[in-house]
């Protein structure tokens, strides 16, 4: 493939229709509540009942499996329209597909597949992904989570921290270690199917958050929780793999989800400047904040052809493109977190107040940063591809 055909991000009709589906969305039914939702802390289950309705619970499942069949790039730009007016509706969103749903039509079997996937991809039941521990975060091979084999069931016993859709979630996918002779590392952990009412589970309520309030989050309790052996995915000891390919299209995602943020702060800013007046003219003419504007549109187009890369990469199944992956990831949520700082600035003292909407995209771009790989995890894995290479 050359690089023109690599570089050429237009869009089919397809695209185009899913996002200015999602962008139409986000503007009549996400935009009035933004603000009440952050500041209330509050997960808006309505609006995804609504998203399922449109099919964006299932964008890139396929058909057979009753998703909506677009494939990734479409999903991603559903997700970037969605994060420039409210990123905690996106997270939920991500968390949902790239890292539950995702992972089980990908490494399921043919029978977890269509016993799972269609509940998941028509919105029936949410999904969630259990990695992260209090003591095992960028170092996941430190989880301390245990499965022990027990007849035809796995008793777990353990803790999972910063889960997303905890709270509302039906279905969740988590790792636990089976080997009993390794406390540490990465060939002992497998990757379990766990359903709400399972006993032995219980959701503990989880901390107060900088930004993405609108994103519920929680920790999951595990304590002689009983899971059949058939819910386990894969062989014993294949979950951390699985996982860590998960989080390659996980970290394009959150690229997209970063995109947006970057673009609605930047639009703010760019029509802020344009409307308001200081020393006879507007903002805008000001060299300082020109500059301020030039250095947002450049890094957010940046951000864009990493991200839209990494989307065609996945959709044309490429197996190994961590790398780039990781480069979408680091550039949109810098991008991201500078482009919201920038239209604080601009936006002077009333960037500073809630109503304005950019002081929230400020703290909710910080995630992007952490989530999914910090980072300094995606430097690391980036130097790693290069060096190898």
């Amino acid at each position: 493939m050359n690089g023109e055909e690599w570089t050429n991000f237009r869009l089919t009709e397809e695209q185009e229709m899913i996002r200015d589906t999602a962008r139409k969305f986000a503007e009549e039914q996400l935009l009035p509540q933004a603000v009440d939702i952050d500041l209330e802390a509050r997960f808006p289950a309505e609006t995804f009942r609504q998203m399922a309705e449109l099919g964006f619970l299932g964008l890139p499942i396929s058909e057979e499996m009753g998703g909506a069949g677009m494939g990734y790039f479409a999903y991603c730009l559903a997700l970037e329209e969605i994060a420039k007016v409210c990123a905690s509706t996106a997270l939920g969103l991500e968390a949902h597909i790239s890292l539950c749903t995702y992972l089980i039509d990908s490494f399921a079997s043919e029978e977890q597949r269509r016993k799972y996937v269609p509940d998941l991809a028509s919105g029936e039941k949410l999904g969630s992904f259990g990695l992260t521990e209090p003591e095992a975060g960028s170092d996941a091979g430190g989880t301390r989570t245990v499965a022990r084999r027990d007849g035809d069931s796995y008793v777990i016993d353990g803790r999972k921290a910063f889960i997303t859709n905890a709270n509302h979630a039906g279905t969740f996918v988590i790792t636990a270690r089976t080997d009993s002779e390794s406390s540490t590392g990465t060939k002992g952990i497998s990757a379990f199917i766990v359903e709400r009412d399972t006993p032995g589970f219980h959701i503990e309520k989880g901390e107060t958050k900088l930004g993405m309030r609108g994103s519920d989050w929680a920790n999951l309790v595990f304590e002689g929780m009983r899971v059949p052996v058939e819910n386990r995915i894969g062989g014993e000891g294949e979950g951390f793999q699985f996982f860590m390919k998960t989080l390659d299209a996980g970290r394009v995602a959150i690229g997209a989800l970063a995109l947006g943020i970057a673009e609605g702060a930047y639009e703010r800013a760019l029509r802020y400047a344009q409307e308001r007046m200081a020393f006879g003219k507007p903002l805008a003419k000001q060299q300082a904040v020109a500059f301020k504007l030039a250095e947002m549109a450049t890094r957010i187009e940046c951000a864009r052809h990493l991200v839209y890369h990494g989307c065609r990469l996945k959709d044309q199944g490429v197996e190994a493109f961590a790398k780039e992956a990781a480069m979408a990831k680091v550039v949109a949520s810098e991008a991201a977190t500078f482009c919201a700082d920038e239209a604080i600035q601009i936006h002077g003292g009333y960037g500073y107040t809630a109503e304005y909407h950019v002081e929230r995209m400020y703290r909710d771009a910080k995630l992007c940063e952490i989530g999914e790989g910090t980072s300094e995890i995606c430097r690391l894995v980036i130097s790693r591809r290069i060096l190898a290479d």
